[in-house]
């Protein structure tokens, strides 16, 4: 054999693993572009792995004792390193298999829990949910006006997976609701879509305190697509039928149903699931049907950013149009019934009706606020004489310093005035929270283009609080938009309720409280009324039996006649007179824990800041804001044994 006979064969040996892993490489990307459009990503074989098993194989075949290992190693990482990863393909699947995809049904937070990864992972895919709600529908309202409570919120991801949250479980304070739920329904960077989701929002909001944001009306995304055509109407019915010829099945008895049994039926799920799942089929089919749209992507995922582009000026609009329900004979019926029994209950999401003129006066759950036009921190910063920084202020106060003349600009940009006298107090530390800038933005979800001011601490408890803790308190006023401040207020509520049954202090309105109703007067305006409408058509007994109530009321001789006057003076009398042990509810609290000192009150001041953090999970929150703030600093300037003066 000739001494060039080794290195041929090493050679030989290296090209062969060489052409041999690029060869089985490409014949793994030809069969992994023809893989069926419905396999889940999660089946998926990562390309490096299939890599390097192919080159393992090729190793083992064409490698010689002959050959050194080193060398051969050293080819093979040259080999694979030279593979680029491939990006992980998204199938987008068809209407038929997103519709059936079975729901999941979730009624407490550990089942939740363990769902949430999985939803997690698509919505990092495709950052929309088909959104939906269910309750028991009745032919009355409540004494307030309202409808029933949400019983059932459906939400569904891309792919068809579909969550059933019963909300019986979580209502009145029962459990908690998940941390991961509450915060997926607001995050402004997740698209809830549905017909009427904007609406089953704000029942959300008015029933359990749940912020929703971010939601579309599919009703405007398909009137936007000029190519669309919708025949029978704007429901969710109407479209599903015209754009992705899918029957919904809407029989009264499932719309119905009793939303709030022990157990679901298999009907009452899948009609739920489907109101969800329709949603997002619509959503992803009308993204792709109009030309200004452009094509909804088959893989790589979908952007946030691309998405609400494509809905830029739908994005929490409440629907205003005519009508357009499910059958227009039905609506006609219940239009005619309207007429003779008022009905305050908003109509069914994918049942639009002609609204209701009552209902157009009111203003969007949270709106009602008026938001703020201009930003609340300005971040212009005092400094004392020496240099010293005091606090931040606005630049409206900053400038007044100048204009008075007891201040000078240090800096335009940011904003400083230093000070020409010396102040009545400084700072303990440069660590302290009034010398900390502040954005401009929700506290709770980040949102930056509307927002108001909310009180941590109700006015209704701050008012009777001692001037010594009124001093300085714009710690406890944070930024909220509009539908995180509404929500707030409903878990606020549930607070109020609380320290009203533990302290004795009914809620309520003013009229009803602080004025009783007193019988004696209202038995006497009536027997006045009764005689000046009745007259001489009573019988005598009765009228000479009411004219005696009168006048012993009025003093006035049993022997003579009441005048026209005096009857008129009954007539209108006011029967409602002042509770002298009148207490409202937020003094009364607040006088309960001065009891208890200086120390008492800031006890009553953690427990609301406390409950802000638990109820609305803030993640905004500005530098150096705390449950504490100034309670060490109150106890050494005034000691716990502070005499409380409540105003």
């Amino acid at each position: 054999m000739s001494h060039r006979g080794p290195l041929t064969a090493v050679i030989t040996t290296v090209l062969g693993a060489t052409l041999g892993g690029l060869l089985i490489w490409r014949v793994y990307r030809t069969k992994r572009k023809r893989l069926p459009s419905n396999q889940k990503v999660a089946d998926s074989v990562e390309p490096i792995c299939a890599v390097e098993k192919a080159i393992s194989v090729v190793e083992l075949q064409y490698t010689e004792p002959k050959t050194p290992p080193a060398l051969l190693e050293k080819e093979f990482k040259a080999v694979e390193c030279q593979t680029p990863p491939l990006p992980t393909p998204v199938q987008i699947p068809s209407f038929e298999k997103l519709l059936g995809v079975k729901p999941v049904m979730v009624s407490s937070e550990e089942e939740w829990l363990q769902l949430w990864p999985l939803m997690q992972k698509e919505l990092s895919v495709c950052p929309v949910l088909g959104l939906d709600c269910e309750w028991v529908k009745t032919e009355g309202v409540s004494a307030k006006g309202r409808s029933s409570a949400v019983s059932l919120l459906q939400m569904a991801t891309y792919s068809g997976l579909c969550v059933l949250v019963r909300l019986l479980t979580f209502r009145s304070g029962q459990q908690p609701f998940p941390l991961s739920l509450m915060e997926v329904l607001r995050d402004p960077h997740v698209l809830k879509v549905g017909v009427g989701c904007y609406e089953d929002g704000k029942k959300l909001t008015r029933d359990y305190g749940l912020s929703i944001t971010c939601t579309v009306d599919l009703r405007y995304l398909a009137l936007r697509q000029r190519q669309t055509k919708v025949n029978n109407g704007l429901s969710l019915k109407s479209l599903a039928a015209d754009l992705l010829n899918v029957s919904l099945d809407k029989s009264l008895e499932l719309r119905c149903s009793d939303w709030e049994a022990d157990q679901l039926t298999l009907e009452q799920m899948t009609y739920a699931a489907r109101d969800a799942q329709v949603s997002i089929a619509l959503f992803l089919h009308l993204l792709g049907s109009g030309s200004e749209a452009g094509p909804v992507p088959s893989s790589g995922g979908f952007s946030y950013s691309d998405l609400a582009t494509r809905c830029q000026g739908l994005v929490d609009v409440p629907f205003r149009g005519r009508g357009d329900g499910e059958d227009k004979a039905a609506d006609g019926e219940r239009r005619r019934r309207s007429r003779k029994t008022p009905s305050y209950e908003s109509p069914e999401p994918g049942d639009q009706q002609v609204p209701d003129p009552r209902k157009n006066k009111r203003k969007p759950l949270g709106v009602g606020y008026s938001a703020r036009k201009s930003p609340l921190y300005d971040n212009c910063f005092l400094h004392a004489p020496d240099g010293q920084p005091l606090c931040t202020c606005d630049k409206k106060k900053a400038k007044w310093y100048l204009d008075k003349g007891i201040g000078v600009l240090q800096s335009e940009e940011p904003f400083v005035v230093r000070l020409l006298f010396e102040p009545s107090g400084r700072p303990d530390s440069q660590q302290d929270y009034y010398l900390t800038a502040k954005e401009n933005l929700c506290v709770v979800c980040g949102k930056a283009d509307s927002y108001i001011r909310k009180n941590i601490v109700p006015h209704e408890y701050r008012r009777h609080f001692p001037t010594e803790m009124k001093d300085h308190n714009s710690h406890d006023i944070l930024l909220l938009c509009t539908s995180c401040h509404a929500a707030s207020n409903v878990h606020d509520g549930f607070l109020k309720q609380t320290l009203a049954e533990e302290f004795t202090a009914p809620q309520g309105c003013e009229e009803g409280v602080r004025l009783l109703e007193d019988s004696d007067r209202r038995k006497v305006r009536s027997a006045a009324r009764a005689l000046l409408t009745a007259g001489d058509a009573l019988p005598e007994p009765r009228r000479k039996e009411l004219q005696d109530l009168i006048k012993s009321f009025l003093n006035t001789d049993e022997t003579q006649e009441l005048t026209g006057d005096a009857l008129q003076q009954a007539a209108s009398l006011e029967t409602r007179i002042f509770n002298e042990s009148y207490v409202p509810h937020g003094q009364k609290v607040v006088t309960a824990h001065a009891e208890l000192g200086l120390k008492g009150l800031m006890e009553l001041e953690c427990r609301w800041r406390q409950h802000f953090l638990t109820a609305m999970q803030p993640r905004h929150l500005p530098p150096l804001w705390s449950v504490n703030h100034n309670h060490s600093k109150f106890l050494r300037k005034y000691g716990a044994d502070l005499p409380i003066q409540l105003n």
